[in-house]
């Protein structure tokens, strides 16, 4: 019998335990990379903003509105090249668990800015030419299962009533990490509705600048502005402001690493106890092998290959379960952590700790059964 012969007939003996401890190895990993799939892409949240974007927010907070009539200012400022704003709508579409981001913008200032939203032109004219139409991400559409012409009805919360809206377009994102379960549809839809109640506050600005190595020396301009107005205002990058989302929910990071690592810790002592108890079992045949003229440099071997074999299949198949949930179902947490996705840096670290899994659980019991005294160990054979 070869040598990985004789490792995989060594778990079939407790086929059973060997199972468990496999799967266990599995969902640990597969919670692992789950935790760290939710911090690394909110880390990267940043990369879905631009630098060549400022966004231009009430500087008490982004539920606080801006004045509309800051445009004229703002677009006069040398360097900006273009001015628009959106709304958050938060309406809720049949029942609240389906939840996604709804934004009123202004249209045709808005989409110039935003080269990412990528689409066929007939449908760009259809969503310009009706107020009640709705532009929305192609991953917010395969989740619903919209279709183009379709109207659906969203409950307004902010806003109170139904709002129906009828889809004209649907976006590709242009580029990676551009989230495509948004929905947007006109600003001017609010207006109308409210008598123009809604048409002289807006939520944020967006510039585009015409340099963007420029963007902190006009967000401080801009910032000066408006610092002695009654609505002072807080200006960053667009990436700038996405991380700040992140911020909003605290030391995430150390929260999510710690449960983690908790995780691993934990089936690292099941899989050290599943090999300390194949250890103590195979004694007699150990002994008995040694007396056959196998050296210790081979039953350390066999034991430590064991415990990697282990290692390697929970790890393959909580791996390959992430992946399949993340990053080809394109799961995203029903739209709480857009681009949800194992990175690649993720996958190195698993390795890594599968690796030290392996190590920490069978490198004691292998030590001992290549140290094993043989007359000693003869007193166990019956």
């Amino acid at each position: 019998m070869t040598r990985t012969g004789l490792v995989v007939a060594n778990l079939r003996r407790r086929r059973r335990r060997a199972v468990l401890t496999i799967l266990g190895v599995a969902i640990a990993i597969f919670l692992f990379l789950t935790l760290r799939s939710v911090l690394t892409t909110l880390e990267d949240s940043g990369e879905v903003g631009s630098e060549s974007r400022l966004i231009v927010r009430n500087s008490i907070g982004i539920v606080f509105p801006l004045p509309i009539g800051y445009r004229t200012r703002l677009l006069s400022l040398d360097g900006v090249e273009g001015v628009s704003w959106s709304n958050w709508f938060g309406g809720t579409y049949i029942e609240p668990r389906n939840f996604f981001a709804q934004l009123a913008i202004d249209a045709q200032t808005y989409l110039p800015l935003y080269p990412e939203f990528v689409m066929p032109e007939e449908q760009r004219r259809a969503f310009m030419g009706e107020r009640t139409a709705a532009l929305v991400g192609r991953g917010l559409a395969e989740r619903f299962g919209w279709q183009l012409g379709q109207t659906i009805t969203l409950r307004g919360t902010i806003y109170p009533g139904d709002w129906p809206f009828t889809i004209r377009a649907i976006y590709e994102p242009g580029r990676d990490r551009f989230p495509d379960n948004v929905m947007y549809f006109h600003f001017a839809y609010l207006e109308q509705a409210f008598g123009g109640a809604y048409s002289d506050e807006i939520g944020t600005f967006v510039l585009g600048l015409s340099d963007p190595t420029r963007a902190a020396d006009i967000a401080a301009q801009i910032d000066a502005l408006y610092e002695n107005s009654a609505v002072p205002t807080k200006t960053e990058t667009e990436s700038a402001y996405q991380l700040g989302f992140v911020g909003l929910f605290g030391n995430i990071g150390f929260f999510l690493n710690t449960i983690g690592m908790a995780v691993v810790f934990a089936i690292l002592l099941v899989a050290a106890n599943t090999m300390a108890m194949s250890s103590r079992e195979r004694v007699p045949e150990v002994a008995v092998m040694k007396m056959l003229g196998f050296g210790d440099r081979f039953i350390f071997s066999i034991v430590l290959a064991e415990a990697f074999l282990i290692s390697l299949i929970g790890t393959a198949l909580g791996l390959g379960g992430a992946l399949l949930v993340f990053n080809l179902g394109r799961f995203d947490a029903l739209g709480f952590v857009p681009g949800l996705a194992v990175a690649g840096r993720s996958v190195l670290l698993t390795l890594a700790i599968a690796a030290g899994l392996a190590l920490a659980s069978g490198l004691f019991p292998a030590r001992r059964a290549a140290r094993l005294n043989v007359i000693e160990a003869l007193r166990h054979v019956a």
